[in-house]
């Protein structure tokens, strides 16, 4: 199966599926002498993890993750990383109502399509349940830009069309992990939860956007024509389970202004060092980071499984009724918060390592 591998410098090769014995990741690249805070890594794993609020999916999964290789003495040692996270609890016959049958918006039909054979138990390699694999190699990359002092943060910025009104500049990202939404904005992350608990009990579901930022990025990390930094990190995160849009800087809503308008200044500051005024440019030009945030919205459509009932076919061509089981997120949105924050981080470490090989 090709497309588990991503990253150049920073090379990360997921396996495993939702219902199999275990997902896992191996590193390749990641450099010598990098302190390994397991702790951390595990920390983000809490985050992503299932069951951890009433507004997510209840299965119950540790997610603990067991380092195979790559480290010893708490340091790496520049050879791959390889880490693994046991499955615990699948409940499989969940799954056996679709076995032949093709849920609507999912992947069942076009894995059919492409294999000829699926594995139908919560869509298999499909599955959001890959991404654990990220986030176990995404923490080792965001180890290694704290290294060099960069941040990154992301926060649910909307759900439905309940938005957050302020920038990330007016915001206490620090407050992010106060509430189960994820929201810094705690009167609108209030109003998101009772839009979320509201559609679960509908038996519905609900998408939204999630916004990221990194912070001391210095200029100089992309390339200038296919591997543009923005390029690399809309691949990263549209590559995400149901993310559905990827915008940088102003994004959509720059094709309002003149060019007048949306052009950043440069200015050089009290040390001496290029700035812009403004930056509409998302912290990026000519696919190259020009030192200031980077930063991005991702928007997520609802989840496909529902329980209402919903029309279909089956792997005959039938005519079927699908309805939903199992466990699942009424809201992907607070749970794809580390996983933006890890795909991030692997995208910035991926170019760094480049940039590193570009000169002396």
């Amino acid at each position: 199966m090709a497309g588990s591998t991503f990253g150049k410098a920073f090379r990360i090769t997921t396996f495993g599926e939702s219902h199999g014995k275990a997902l896992g990741v191996t590193i390749d690249g990641c450099p010598a002498g990098l302190p390994i805070d397991e702790a951390f890594i595990q920390a983000e794993m809490d985050r992503r993890r299932p069951g951890q609020s009433r507004i997510v999916t209840q299965r119950k999964e540790a997610d603990g993750v067991q380092i195979l290789s790559g480290v010893f003495e708490g340091k790496t040692t520049g050879t791959p990383i390889g880490m693994v996270i046991h499955n615990q609890d699948q409940r499989s016959k969940d799954y056996s109502h679709i076995k032949d049958k093709f849920r609507p918006s999912h992947a069942d039909y076009t894995f059919q399509a492409k294999y000829g054979h699926r594995d139908y138990r919560g869509g298999g390699r499909s599955s959001a349940r890959e991404t654990a694999a990220r986030v176990a190699a995404g923490a080792v990359a965001q180890l290694l830009l704290r290294h060099l002092g960069i941040e990154v943060r992301s926060y649910v910025s909307q759900v439905g069309a309940i938005k957050v009104a302020k920038s990330y500049k007016e915001l206490d990202l620090n407050a992010t992990e106060t509430n189960d939404v994820r929201c810094p904005d705690q009167e609108t992350a209030e109003k998101m939860e009772a839009l979320i608990l509201k559609v679960r009990k509908a038996g519905d579901t609900i998408g939204g956007v999630v916004t990221a930022v990194a912070t001391g990025v210095p200029a100089g990390w992309g390339e200038p024509v296919f591997d543009k930094l923005h390029a690399d990190l809309a691949k990263a995160i549209l590559s995400i389970n149901a993310c559905k849009g990827f915008e940088y800087g102003s994004g959509f809503a720059g094709v309002t202004l003149r060019g007048s308008e949306h052009n950043d200044p440069f200015y050089t500051d009290e040390a001496g060092q290029p700035r812009t005024r403004s930056n509409l440019s998302g912290g990026i030009q000519g696919g190259i980071s020009n030192g200031e945030d980077i930063y991005f919205r991702a928007a997520f459509k609802p989840v496909a499984t529902i329980v209402t009932d919903q029309e279909s076919i089956n792997e005959a061509g039938e005519s079927v009724t699908v309805s939903g089981k199992g466990r699942h997120d009424p809201c992907v949105l607070p749970r794809a918060v580390p996983i933006v924050d890890n795909m991030f981080a692997l995208v910035l470490a991926d170019h760094y390592l480049r940039q590193r090989m570009v000169k002396l």
